[in-house]
């Protein structure tokens, strides 16, 4: 069952319907579902769809022949065109008379096997895009490649592409299609545990509970997710052993550079480097306190739910889960799921506030949200805010987010409108997110007050 991917379905059956020459660019980090989008969108379609392999020129270029004779003949021939460029040509000729969608996914591997590739596919392109009625559709997950060989102003392709796509992973409200039988807590507790990339979320049993899904992927080293950290980083980045150490040290706490430097013990300048990586496979996201230029404040943390995960709980009990004892170590991570949980909750709650704009919802036309921390001079202490968004100089939200069991009392309130306070907006709202609630005194401050929305996540589902 194919599950979301609306706009870019809708995207690509635009660029469909044009009925002229076509170049698509899709991209993204692997697993997150390239594939059955192109699937998806050819459904109904005449097309060609290849897909590289991680070996010579000979042979990809040989399964893309077949490729090519079996939408031509319905048959699988054992014969091949002399070169890429005359495969592609009579590829190019063949939709001139019809609306042919040709699909390279795994283009890096045919790339990196024949390295005249794109230069024949720019020629191609410049010769027949006049004519030529082909919608190309090229794919990759190397997303260093896909960027620097194809969409880089110094790649050879660069100017012919009518669109691009980078696909995501899906966001909380996406995942949760997945899951129709979870209850609404299981449903964000999944979100937190794998994320929103589709293939970790087949990984998940929405009939089993929480523990049993947790003891099955992570904590069982017969797992596809059990590796999946390890064999990732192996296919993007060359020396994993490094990467592996900085996620490890973020993931356990590590979130200032100097922090993250000192624990793996690499220089800052190292470290940096490899970081920007991490920060363009997603893997990692650099924040700045909301409304600030990068500074020394700049802070690391693990953005992918399941690497953040893996990499909290699963090293730590490597020792007891290779020795089958999954009720150990599920009894020493399950008191820290909340806690966990803190981070995930605000990110659900920044999605569900967008969402609110998008549909004319929110009372401030925000333009961006974030997270501030910082010192209030008043207390002479550090101090944070789980979400701020501006709309302009006089005009802000604040939100506090709290993922407890526990009713949310008044005081929560009158913490955020004190530190709302460090700031000078005339026109301020306040936004208090719960997992369990409110109690009696919070609602009837927030109903006096008349500036504060009270949402329970039992209602943003």
């Amino acid at each position: 069952m194919f599950i979301g991917r609306e706009r870019e379905l809708t995207a690509l059956n635009k660029l469909y319907a044009s009925d002229k020459f076509e170049f698509a660019v899709i991209y993204g980090r692997r697993r997150v579902g390239k594939t059955a989008l192109i699937n998806e969108f050819v459904r109904d379609k005449k097309a060609i769809y290849f897909m590289g392999v991680e070996s010579n020129a000979k042979q990809n270029l040989d399964n893309f022949s077949k490729s090519i004779l079996e939408y031509g003949t319905g048959f699988s021939l054992e014969t091949s065109f002399s070169s890429f460029q005359a495969a592609l040509e009579y590829v190019f000729k063949m939709a001139e008379n019809e609306r042919i969608v040709l699909a390279i996914d795994e283009y890096p591997y045919v790339a990196r096997s024949s390295k005249s590739l794109a230069s024949t596919l720019q020629l191609l392109i410049d010769k027949y895009k006049d004519t030529s009625k082909l919608m190309l559709i090229l794919c990759g997950s190397s997303m260093s490649f896909m960027e620097d060989y194809v969409l880089s102003y110094k790649a050879p392709l660069y100017g012919r592409k009518t669109a691009q796509m980078k696909i995501n992973p899906f966001d909380f409200e996406e995942t949760c299609r997945y899951f129709p039988n979870a209850s609404s807590e299981d449903k964000a507790l999944i979100y937190g545990i794998v994320g929103g990339t589709p293939q970790y979320l087949l990984q998940i049993d929405d009939k089993l509970s929480i523990e049993e899904n947790i003891k099955n992927t992570y904590l069982n080293p017969t797992s596809p997710l059990f590796e999946e950290t390890t064999n990732l980083l192996k296919q993007e980045v060359r020396e994993p052993a490094i990467y592996n150490a900085i996620i490890t040290a973020i993931a356990t706490g590590a979130s200032r550079m100097s922090e993250i430097s000192s624990k793996v013990g690499e220089d800052t300048n190292v470290c940096s480097i490899y970081l920007k990586n991490l920060l363009s496979l997603g893997i990692v996201q650099k924040e700045t306190p909301y409304g600030e230029k990068a500074s020394r404040k700049s802070i690391y943390s693990v953005e992918d739910n399941m690497f953040r995960f893996w990499y909290r709980f699963v090293p730590e009990n490597n020792s007891i889960i290779a020795r089958g004892a999954d009720d150990l170590a599920y009894k020493r991570i399950e008191p820290h799921l909340s806690e966990y949980m803190g981070r995930v909750f605000e990110e659900i709650c920044k999605q569900y506030l967008w969402k609110q704009l998008l549909s004319g919802n929110s009372p401030v036309e925000f333009t961006s949200l974030g997270r501030w921390w910082g010192n209030d001079p008043k207390s002479k202490s550090q101090t944070e805010i789980d979400i701020m968004g501006e709309a302009d100089k006089n005009t802000a939200l604040f939100g506090e987010c709290k993922w407890t069991n526990e009713k949310v009392d008044v005081g929560v309130l009158d913490l955020l409108v004190e530190r709302s306070k460090l700031f000078h907006y005339k026109n301020v709202h306040y936004y208090l997110f719960a997992k369990s609630g409110f109690t009696k005194g919070c609602v009837e401050k927030a109903a006096e007050m008349g500036n504060v929305t009270l949402v329970e996540y039992e209602k943003m589902i």
